[in-house]
């Protein structure tokens, strides 16, 4: 599996964070539904536990080597893809940090593109099938480009951004950390 290591070669990941926050204890803000949260709607709320709860049901029934969305750091492989994070979802990046980390002894991490979770969080009611076959994607890595999904019988373009599922140690990296600020109100 191309997008499972298990190593100690050193890895650089990403991440948004607090200004203030620092390593281990990082606040990392993909997908961990446990973490802080925007003010959402009941409804968007209950799909996001939802969609979080079947990824982990669907890895534990046939992915049990990958790491946990639960459980492991949920970082950017790139800076490209935390920036493609933060034009997609620029309230969930606002005022913090974009910052590098490098891996640390051994690790196990795992690469997906969270666009399957944006599409699991739109307004609609997918069956038991459907969501079988959009958890059987992301832990396969697949990207959303690949596969031709619609919404409202029209078809569904998300650019990838792809995320580290990270257990290990990481150290951070002394670089100038970029805003998360909108250009020009930083």
């Amino acid at each position: 599996m191309k997008h499972l290591l298990r190593d100690s070669a050193p890895i650089e990941l990403y991440a948004w964070l607090d200004a203030d926050a620092e390593l281990p204890g990082w606040d990392i803000l993909l997908g961990n539904p446990f973490g802080k949260s925007l003010p959402e709607d009941q409804f968007t709320t209950v799909q996001n536990y939802f969609a979080e709860y079947h990824l982990e049901y669907f890895r534990q029934r046939l992915y049990q080597h990958f790491p946990s969305r639960l459980h492991a750091l949920l970082l950017f492989a790139t800076r490209v893809d935390a920036e493609t994070f933060r034009r997609k979802h620029p309230a969930r990046v606002c005022g913090k940090l974009l910052v590098c980390a490098r891996s640390k002894g051994t690790y196990t991490c795992s690469f997906h593109d969270s666009s399957w979770l944006d599409y699991l969080r739109l307004p609609h009611s997918l069956n038991l099938a459907m969501l079988d076959e959009v958890a059987r994607h992301y832990w396969s890595g697949a990207l959303v480009e690949e596969v031709g999904l619609t919404f409202m019988n029209e078809r569904w373009h998300e650019p990838p951004v792809i995320e580290a599922l990270f257990q290990g140690m990481l150290e951070p990296l002394a670089n100038a950390p970029d805003s998360g600020w909108l250009p020009g109100f930083a």
